[in-house]
């Protein structure tokens, strides 16, 4: 008695249902450390995956031997066909990271493997500063701008005042139109 209750509900629902079948498209890739031994661990450093003409982008967190894994942003509607001219971005990590702006960036390609893709070039950084021409780049940036403390003159403490700073300087505005 409840079996064809059972086989009309299913019936039911199989007739509803909208059956949608979904590709996802892959990046796989790894990034690699210049200046790092081989115990090093690198989990934790975050890519940034960005395509053309899609406003989502995807983040990715490396494992322990530098390879991550992260689907390509898409926009809600269903496309057929995977973004076009995707790039995948070296973020930072749990530490202080350095890499040149050209191994930051990385396009991504097709790999022989169907709907998965990889990086064209490797994605590289070091973990303390190159010895190389633009190892100045490195050094901490000098302050440009001067102290922004004001003169403060010492007022008697009798008089009950607030101290100097909060009145000189003051420059009032004259001439309102």
């Amino acid at each position: 008695m409840a079996l064809p209750k059972l086989i009309t509900a299913l019936l039911f629902v199989l007739a509803f249902a909208k059956i949608e079948f979904s590709t996802c498209y892959v990046v796989k890739g790894k990034a690699s450390c210049h200046d790092c031994s081989h115990n090093d661990v690198f989990s934790g450093i975050k890519i940034l995956v960005k395509c053309d003409r899609v406003k989502k982008l995807a983040t990715a967190i490396t494992e322990d031997d530098g390879s991550f894994e992260v689907e390509l942003p898409s926009d809600s509607t269903p496309k057929s066909s995977p973004p076009l001219n995707c790039h995948a971005k070296l973020l930072g990590g749990p530490s202080q990271l350095y890499a040149s702006k050209k191994n930051m960036v990385s396009k991504i390609i097709t790999t022989h493997e169907p709907n998965t893709y990889t990086i064209s070039t490797p994605l590289s950084f070091s973990k303390s500063c190159p010895s190389t021409i633009e190892a100045a780049k490195c050094k901490p940036i000098k302050n440009k701008f001067g102290s922004s403390k004001t003169v403060d003159l010492p007022l008697p403490p009798e008089w009950g005042l607030a101290p100097s700073s909060y009145y000189i300087p003051f420059f009032p505005i004259i001439g309102i139109p």
